[in-house]
């Protein structure tokens, strides 16, 4: 098996961030730093990270998290803060890994694993995952708003385009619709702070085509077999 890949297998992060960890000298292979990603692991051979010994995992959990405000998207934190690895460590015994993020104050599905490739796959731009968000925003959204998210909008990094934007019908119109495949940090809180509106409340209702059917706040759940064989056959 080729290093970065012995190196995602054993849960550490997807095979593109070994690749990278071990160009930078972080991975030692036999006692000796190697940095050549595509050396192939034999059999016999030891691999280490940090000073510790790792190996391919054996067993792969996939777990769904519908995460609460107040949390942050990392295995910790220096300052204390809660994580939503606090949240869900009693449930595995190995560490899983979010893909991809969630800011502090936005709610909703959070999809966590110990399969480095699934992640490095689901957390690729190439792949444009759909996710869907509710929007609380302080005032009613314009429909001229509306309108224009839709051509997109220009930010500081760049243009930044949502797939669809509604709002959700039943409601007021403050509260907004979002189907978007963007991976970019708090592109939404972005695109309304460009208009001119704050977001009040934002939850993430639909990742990769999972939901948050039956998965109350704060709470966790495995994901079912045909899910995972949906995921991993993602395109």
């Amino acid at each position: 098996m080729r290093l970065n890949k012995y190196i995602a297998h054993a849960g550490i992060c997807s095979r593109r961030k070994a690749a990278e960890l071990v160009k930078d000298g972080f991975i030692k292979l036999n006692g000796e730093v190697e940095k050549n990603p595509a050396v192939v692991v034999k059999e016999d051979d030891r691999v280490e990270y940090m000073g510790k010994e790792i190996n391919p995992v054996k067993k792969k959990f996939y777990l769904l998290l519908n995460k609460p405000k107040n949390v942050i998207t990392t295995m910790d934190d220096e300052r204390g803060r809660k994580t939503v690895w606090d949240i869900v460590q009693e449930k595995v015994d190995t560490k899983i890994y979010p893909v991809g993020r969630l800011d502090r104050n936005t709610t909703g599905l959070l999809l966590m694993t110990n399969d480095g490739e699934l992640i490095q796959k689901l957390s690729h731009p190439s792949r444009k995952v759909k996710k869907i968000y509710e929007a609380v925003l302080d005032k009613p959204l314009a429909q001229k708003d509306i309108e224009e998210i839709d051509k997109g909008v220009m930010l500081e990094d760049g243009m930044a385009e949502v797939d669809k934007i509604s709002y959700i019908q039943e409601l007021p119109p403050n509260h907004i619709g979002i189907e978007l495949h963007s991976g970019k940090n708090r592109i939404i809180r972005r695109i309304f702070e460009h208009m001119g509106y704050e977001v009040i409340k934002l939850d993430r209702v639909f990742f990769a085509g999972l939901t948050k059917k039956d998965l109350p706040r704060g709470w966790s759940r495995f994901l079912k077999k045909e899910e995972v064989i949906m995921l991993k056959h993602f395109s």
